[in-house]
């Protein structure tokens, strides 16, 4: 796995490019905005964008997938549970007084449990809803590393008072799913830096 990681969008969202190093097959993960940005990253590092993956369906962390769909080919991928979070797109980022986003058009819905591969990088679905419905994280166990999306942060986790933000599935998230993994883990989150699980169990009030 070779890594990059962009900061996107007025909101400065994390977005990740990872790369397969022996197909130069790659995935984004969650695009909120700067397309253009993002395309010419992938094109200067000679990579085929295969997947678009999104954590979850608000409008910040998908704001640039349509137009790397169009540019790219690329499949987008988002949690079962998400649809309607989809259908609202732009009464999202009005309601942050953002301009509007486009849907991503057709999405391929993961759950818990499944795998999405990208060259020989196996990315295993963990469902992690509580900051919205159907929100996802994406762990690649041979890298060490997991995608946590808006689910937790540095010291936080994510808000839970959104439409379809439910706190005590949050929690269950937190402790149950990502709790479980290594302590070594890195964690690569939606906003802000990174951490490790060991560091959160330590610091972070919201484990238990």
């Amino acid at each position: 796995m070779i890594l990059d990681a962009l900061v996107v969008g007025s909101l400065q969202v994390n977005c990740y490019i990872v790369r397969c190093e022996s197909t130069r097959e790659a995935a984004v993960i969650d695009p909120g905005n700067e397309a253009g940005r993002i395309a010419a990253r992938r094109a200067e590092l000679g990579l085929r964008l295969k997947t678009i993956i999104l954590t979850h369906a608000h409008f910040d962390h998908l704001g640039a997938a349509r137009e790397l769909r169009t540019l790219t080919g690329a499949e987008v991928i988002v949690g079962a549970g998400e649809e309607a979070l989809l259908g609202h797109l732009s009464e999202q980022a009005a309601h942050f007084r953002m301009p509007p986003v486009e849907h991503p058009g057709e999405v391929r819905t993961v759950t818990g449990g499944d795998l999405v591969t990208v060259g020989t990088l196996r990315f295993e679905v963990i469902a992690t809803p509580g900051h919205s419905p159907g929100g996802i994280s994406l762990y690649l166990r041979e890298e060490g590393v997991v995608f946590s999306g808006d689910t937790l942060f540095w010291g936080s986790v994510g808000r839970t008072d959104l439409p379809g933000s439910d706190h005590a599935a949050l929690l269950r998230s937190l402790n149950s799913a990502l709790g479980s993994l290594p302590d070594d883990t890195r964690v690569l989150p939606g906003y802000a830096e990174e951490t490790t699980i060991g560091l959160e169990k330590e610091q972070n009030l919201f484990f238990e």
